[in-house]
């Protein structure tokens, strides 16, 4: 990067930054640490729900999977309005009148210890996993721009974060959060104007729509049915959109701490339902948006020198080894393919009605893939324990290497900015769940405290140290992350885990009033082992279940099991 990039970067990372700390003073108790006194308005909620789901991940992984794979992840997002409404008229006012730290005290009300500590400990598990991932994401960017090794990256980057959330607590999430998304916005739309600004005269963002529907990666709907009927391995299509989508939302949104930690910090509950009303109604086109940007990257690369593999710094390691000559082959080979794709693109822009060019963009499309495979086989060879996917370096790479100065500062502090954001939410969250639902029930015992206000002291304190713990927690996951492929997946891969379990335990609790607690801990149990089990068998492809339907398995596993064990039990 340029000078002008690491002033912008510098400047715009420490100015939100010391802009979250100045606006999180508050209380020094566990109501201002964790949901700043329960205090924000809705609009406040809104952004700070949207930041948390924001990750880097999100604006750094999202671009490459429609690059890859086209747009059809949007369906991912399909069932998520409709979980929104079941929450504001379910969770939402019990967790207000109740007025919950965590959404796990209500299990506790509602069956017992040993039901509120099993959910809790699994959220703790789910999360400190993918938090570490998230955590991976911004070292990714660290590590190409600076060449160091993502080792210490990983430490440096966990680092300032565990600084930056032991310090603020909610309310530094909640307010930095804020300027953070309007500057995300503006960036991610100042990068999708540029690809179209560069374009060829004569090509506009429509021909790059048309260009990016023949290669395919405008497949925004897809049935998952095919000659064979439905693939049940499929992992993106509008059926398991609207379902496998809609219990992980409503798993993700009603009992996720790192969601549910948010929408508690709301002055009424009128404001927690306005705030996830209207990110049920944002959150679709806002990643429909994000995707295609990784469409119009397609195209922008259909009249642009693109290279064979993304990831530049491990591209120049492979070069040093003895497989430096079939690499520069492949790479000529890449570049004299990509020549005659410009060609093709271009007749297809003159009648995009005409099948046999159109076919022919796809097939020159199919021609740069294989060449590209077989550019990764050989990294393989020369870098063994190197990771040669690079789908989550393709929005990088064009960031770094086409964007202006200045602006490409501002896009990689974007990066930075949603990963702390929805980093610091997450690592408060833990934070939070490990003190109520565990600290405070070991440790009754206040009775060497005088008076209430040295238990605030020592509890606020405490929080602290918790915090730090799961941000070196999550800095391990980050050091064993590399080579589990498309971040964003991988995320929702460990949520999809985990997450139908605890919805299955939250329904039963709100719908099913004659179970109780020994019933539902066993189903629970059990059913978390069945989850395990089916994706253990999908890996192995024994059988073929992609991992949405995960969700879908283990939340009406605990139901139907529940209430089986309540004939027993």
């Amino acid at each position: 990067m340029s000078t002008l990039d690491w002033i912008v970067l510098i400047v715009t990372l420490t100015g939100i930054i010391s802009y979250g700390l100045y606006k999180s003073r508050t209380s020094k108790t566990l109501e201002g640490y964790f949901l700043s006194n329960r205090s924000l308005p809705w609009y406040l909620v809104l952004l700070s729900i949207m930041g948390t789901q924001a990750s880097a991940i999100t604006f750094l992984s999202a671009p490459g999977q429609a690059f890859t794979d086209g747009m059809r992840f949007v369906q991912y997002y399909f069932g998520l309005p409709l979980a929104m409404v079941i929450l504001c008229i379910t969770f939402v006012p019990l967790y207000n009148k109740l007025q919950v730290f965590t959404a796990y005290e209500f299990l506790e009300k509602r069956f017992d210890h040993r039901t509120r500590t099993f959910t809790s400990f699994l959220f703790l598990l789910s999360r400190g996993l993918s938090t570490g991932v998230s955590i991976y994401a911004p070292s990714i960017i660290l590590s190409s721009l600076l060449g160091w090794d993502i080792f210490w990256t990983n430490i440096v980057m966990g680092g300032l974060l565990i600084i930056y959330t032991v310090s603020g607590g909610a309310k530094a999430v909640a307010y930095t959060q804020k300027i953070q998304m309007v500057i995300i916005f503006v960036g991610m739309f100042t990068a999708g104007y540029c690809m179209v600004h560069y374009l060829p005269l004569g090509v506009g963002f429509k021909q790059a729509l048309q260009l990016s529907g023949a290669g395919g990666k405008l497949n925004v709907i897809t049935t998952g049915f095919t000659k064979s009927g439905f693939d049940w391995k499929d992992k993106y299509n509008i059926i398991s959109g609207l379902i496998g989508g809609f219990f992980l939302a409503l798993s993700y949104f009603g009992t996720d701490q790192s969601q549910v930690g948010r929408y508690l910090t709301a002055k009424d509950t009128s404001s927690s339902k306005i705030g996830l009303l209207i990110n049920g109604l944002v959150k679709v086109p806002m990643q429909f948006l994000i995707l295609l940007l990784g469409a119009m990257l397609f195209a922008f690369y259909q009249f642009n020198a693109a290279p064979v593999f993304f990831n530049k710094a491990l591209a120049d390691n492979a070069h040093k080894t003895v497989y430096d000559k079939p690499l520069a082959s492949l790479e000529k080979d890449y570049y004299n393919q990509q020549i005659q794709q410009q060609t093709n693109s271009r007749l297809y822009l003159t009648n995009t009605t005409d099948p046999v060019l159109k076919g022919k963009v796809k097939e020159g499309a199919a021609k740069l893939a294989s060449i590209q495979k077989q550019y990764k086989a050989t990294l393989q060879k020369a870098l063994p324990d190197a990771d040669t996917n690079d789908t989550n370096y393709i929005f990088l790479r064009f960031v770094i290497d086409f964007l202006p100065k200045g602006l490409v500062g501002l896009l990689i502090a974007i990066i930075f900015m949603s990963a702390w954001g929805s980093i610091a939410a997450a690592l408060n969250a833990l934070a939070s769940c490990t003190m109520i639902d565990f600290h405070r029930r070991i440790k009754k015992d206040y009775t060497r405290f005088e008076h209430q206000e040295a238990i605030n002291t020592y509890e606020y304190k405490t929080s602290k140290y918790y915090t730090l713990a799961w941000g070196i927690f999550a800095i391990i996951t980050a050091e064993l992350s590399s080579g589990i492929g498309s971040l964003i997946e991988a995320v929702n891969i460990m949520g999809s885990l985990f997450y139908g379990v605890i919805l299955g335990i939250f329904l039963v609790g709100f719908y099913l009033k004659s179970i109780k607690g020994n019933a539902v801990f066993y189903a629970a149990i059990i059913s978390e082992v069945i989850v395990i089990t089916f994706f253990t068998l999908d890996k192995y492809n024994i059988i073929g279940l992609g991992f949405l339907w995960l969700n879908v398995v283990g939340a009406l596993s605990v139901v139907i099991i529940s209430r089986i064990l309540k004939v027993f039990i």
